[in-house]
């Protein structure tokens, strides 16, 4: 039976689709969502227009989507009637971006998982399920060490005249009429945590200037404090993760659990490929996953 493994993040969404032949998984990128701020109907609309179509000759049968805002019931309804009504054959299952996450980097075994992308998240696993789970207040109150707030952090330390002047070009390139321009990119664009996100992939390729190191560091860090640290056994699990910002950042990241003598584990970019190697490895006589 053909089989969708999906990993849906708010701006894109990452497939692979193993087909009936056991050949090898086709991979494709379609746009994400997140059903707390997309309708179901524009749910609909995307896997229509960008994922019907080049599953035509092999329509998943069993389809297994982890998502960013898949948490609660109301949510994962609507995503589980938008996929049934684009691959209505399909049994689909919905589960959260975070057991993603878990599935990818921790398998079957305890660890604490965290995810550093343009927002962020963790949780403690126990190896099948969520244990422990320090609340996230999202991009307005809360995602410390993600993308987007490093980005603000960086905005912030451009027009408070914090940050040195041969930093200042990426700010002045972004933004030329200064305020005017930062506030029209946030609200008028409808993805405001994206936005400032775009700045720290910007400065990436100035990871080795203090400035930027020691920023970025100083997000890592309250982001442990607030939430890894909160942890039973934090010391002595090891600490996953995944997302650009933990991919691309890694070497502050390491430097910071080195200093805290924590025990590292598994950073990924993207999960896609070890949670396809997850559900594959527990097949039986079909699709449906041994969990």
């Amino acid at each position: 039976m053909a089989l969708a493994i999906i990993d849906g993040g708010s701006t894109k969404a990452d497939w692979y689709i193993q087909a009936n032949d056991n050949s090898s998984p086709m991979s494709l990128t379609t746009t994400g969502f997140n059903p707390n701020y997309v309708e179901r109907d524009k749910i609909v609309a995307i896997l229509k227009k960008e994922a019907k179509p080049l599953l035509a000759l092999s329509p998943p049968e069993y389809i297994i989507y982890y998502g960013a805002g898949c948490k609660g019931q109301e949510q994962v309804d609507a995503v589980k009637s938008a996929f049934s009504e684009v691959f209505p054959s399909a049994q689909t299952e919905v589960h959260t971006d975070m057991l993603a996450a878990a599935r990818a980097t921790c398998g079957d075994t305890p660890g604490i998982v965290a995810i550093l992308g343009t927002g962020s998240n963790s949780m403690l696993y126990d190896g099948k399920k969520e244990m422990d789970h320090v609340t996230n207040l999202g991009f307005l109150l809360g995602d410390e060490g993600s993308g987007s707030y490093i980005g603000k952090r960086l905005v912030q330390a451009w027009f408070y005249r914090e940050m040195p002047g041969e930093l200042h070009y990426i700010m002045e390139k972004e933004c030329p009429n200064g305020k005017t321009d930062l506030m029209k990119n946030i609200y008028a664009g409808g993805m405001p945590a994206a936005y400032l996100a775009s700045f720290t992939k910007k400065y990436a390729a100035h990871t080795n200037h203090p400035f930027v190191w020691n920023l970025v560091k100083d997000c890592f860090a309250e982001f442990f404090h607030r939430h890894i640290f909160k942890y039973q056994n934090y010391r002595t699990l090891p600490i996953h993760f995944v997302g650009s910002v933990a991919y691309y950042f890694k070497k502050i990241l390491l430097e910071f659990m080195q200093e805290e003598k924590l025990q590292t584990g598994r950073i990924l970019q993207k999960p896609i490929e070890q949670l396809y190697l997850y559900h594959l490895n527990r097949y039986t006589e079909g699709p449906m996953p041994k969990e």
